[in-house]
């Protein structure tokens, strides 16, 4: 346990992708089976204790803490893991000590540190009720750090700066492998994963996936940049719309429906009723979107005033109803009748047992035409080209898409084998620039692991009401886009210009002649009942801090709803 509290700490401290990549390859070389499986596992999100949740953490420690302190420790710290960590007694706390200051042994109740195998093997066997005494029991057995760890692995919130793609590739780096060979394996294999640490340090064969309808690792693009303008040409480059989604790969073999994120993720739970008209045996790569039939909104089909390919019988959802189905493990049968979705697909991967990756685009382009065509139509289409014949006219129907969920262009080599990663070259988007506004800030919050200390999670309003009585009124939220320096400057001015509390939250003082002005970058703009506003932003980023404006020189909400209509 040491080890992975050790690994924990260094991999939070260290800010360097290549610098986390050596932490991990290091460890995994270190650490024998079944310890280093586990930590993987750990790390991966690959570990589900379910005789633990935070509740219960909770209450172990209104047992050893006044609830009001731990609270205002919560505050300051900012993750719950962490501070438990920090403040849980020592078991020997108040016992007499000798004349040299060490507690005899006679009066610890601690053992050696338990190992990461021994806690997570026992916690697989154990009820709700055992759950919470063995995790007070090896709190007692452990130092802070230990202790951190501990928690970690329980919650399953690691924040760490690690993903599961990160892991993997410092598997393949330990391995010496390609990191497609190990994403290809990931679904067949289970933890402590000692068959696959045993091929990559050569003292095994290759594990056999044993899971139907395995992930295959998706092709990326890379941005179109100026340089490159002049290679997109009709002859070499088929364009099509970039739908305003989430990328997915719909795949079923031998009766076996999956739905994976780009990054492998099985996100299946969440969208039963696309499983449902999955009746095909092969693996499609496409855009999840959101999509009613067009009576449900009007009555009447949807034409979009620019003309282009819209359906005349969906109305297709923006991105923030899509998010209504993200992230869940299970859906109610009112968020699947009122947020449908449906796959837009751009590639065929496999069409029954067939391999189709190595073909050039066009090729599977025309597999794809007709493999579709025998499915349900409002659940699966294919993403329509873009005919041009310059690269003026492209650029043109870049600023004028057909409908208001396309954020871009993509541009793929009618040539191209479908390459796992981001080769340079084959596929390029070309996505709109983005929308920015000026907006005030308004709330601050603190942020989590390196940034607990820090006040860096920002709401920000515009400007509504009478001009001579102005209100602000938030419009989003975001906590990137600035430096760290830039960071130290925004955390001193909140707490210099702080008004109010709310828990973690500070209000900030934000009025027409006094206020911290942010220029704001987005990618797009939803209507939204859920918000005061009325509307909801994609993907929102401080571009600039302007401490040179006066806040009532900020945007008003009618500029934002302008941009709706």
């Amino acid at each position: 346990m040491k080890r992975f509290a050790e690994l924990l700490d260094r991999l939070v401290l260290t800010p360097s992708r290549n610098g986390k990549l050596k932490l991990m390859s290091d460890f995994f070389g270190a650490v024998p089976d079944p310890e280093r499986g586990y930590a993987l596992a750990a790390i991966t999100g690959g570990l589900d204790v379910r005789s633990v949740k935070p509740a219960m953490l909770r209450a172990l420690m209104a047992e050893r803490m006044d609830e009001v302190l731990f609270g205002y420790s919560y505050d300051y710290v900012g993750d719950l893991a962490e501070t438990i960590a920090l403040v849980w007694p020592s078991p020997h706390d108040g016992l007499r000590a000798d004349d040299d200051g060490s507690v005899p042994d006679a009066h610890l109740r601690r053992n050696d540190d338990p190992t990461l195998t021994e806690i997570v093997e026992t916690l697989d066997r154990a009820t709700r009720q055992e759950g919470p005494r063995l995790i007070e029991a090896w709190l007692d057995r452990l130092d802070s750090s230990g202790r951190y760890a501990l928690l970690k692995l329980v919650t399953g919130a690691m924040r760490i700066g690690v993903s599961a793609r990160l892991a993997k590739q410092a598997l393949a780096d330990f391995g010496e492998k390609d990191i497609t060979e190990i994403e290809e394996l990931w679904h067949g294999l289970r933890p402590p994963y000692t068959e696959l640490f045993a091929w990559l340090e050569g003292f095994g064969e290759k594990p056999v996936s044993a899971a139907a309808s395995p992930f295959r690792p998706v092709m990326l693009s890379q941005p179109l940049e100026e340089p490159d303008y002049g290679r997109i040409t009709p002859e070499d480059y088929a364009a099509e719309w970039k739908w305003d989604g989430i990328r997915v790969q719909a795949t079923r073999e031998r009766g076996v429906c999956r739905l994976y994120s780009r990054t492998g993720d099985d996100i299946s739970g969440a969208f039963p009723d696309l499983l449902d008209y999955m009746t095909f045996e092969g693996s499609l790569d496409g855009e999840l979107l959101v999509a009613r039939p067009a009576s449900v909104k009007s009555g009447e089909p949807e034409v979009h005033p620019h003309g282009g390919p819209v359906r005349d019988d969906i109305v297709v959802g923006t991105f923030s109803d899509l998010q209504q189905r993200l992230n869940r493990k299970s859906v109610s049968a009112a968020v699947l009748k009122k947020y449908p979705v449906f796959l837009r697909t751009y590639d065929l991967l496999q069409d029954g047992v067939e391999d189709l990756r190595s073909l050039t685009f066009r090729e599977r382009r025309e597999r794809l035409d007709r493999f579709v065509a025998h499915l349900e139509p409002t659940r699966f289409d294919i993403s329509p080209f873009v005919p041009f014949e310059s690269f003026e006219a492209l650029a043109a129907h870049r600023r004028a898409p057909p409908h208001p969920v396309i954020e871009g262009l993509m541009l793929k080599r009618w040539d191209s084998a479908y390459v796992p990663g981001r080769p340079k070259g084959p596929w390029f988007k070309w996505k709109q620039d983005p929308h920015t506004i000026d907006a005030v800030l308004m709330y601050a919050q603190r942020g989590h692991g390196k940034r607990s200390s820090f006040y860096s999670d920002y709401t920000f309003g515009v400007w509504t009401g009478e001009e001579e009585q102005p209100e602000l009124v938030p419009v989003g939220k975001a906590y990137f886009g600035f430096t760290d320096e830039e960071l130290k400057q925004l955390d001193k001015y909140i707490r210099d210009n702080t008004i109010e509390r709310f828990g973690p939250v500070r209000s900030v003082r934000a009025e027409p002649d006094h206020g911290l002005v942010l220029e704001v970058s987005f990618e797009g703009l939803a209507r939204s009942t859920r918000h005061k506003s009325g509307v909801a932003m994609r993907f929102p980023r401080i571009s600039r801090l302007r401490w040179d404006k006066p806040a009532f020189e900020a945007d008003r909400l009618e500029t934002l709803q302008a941009m709706l209509d």
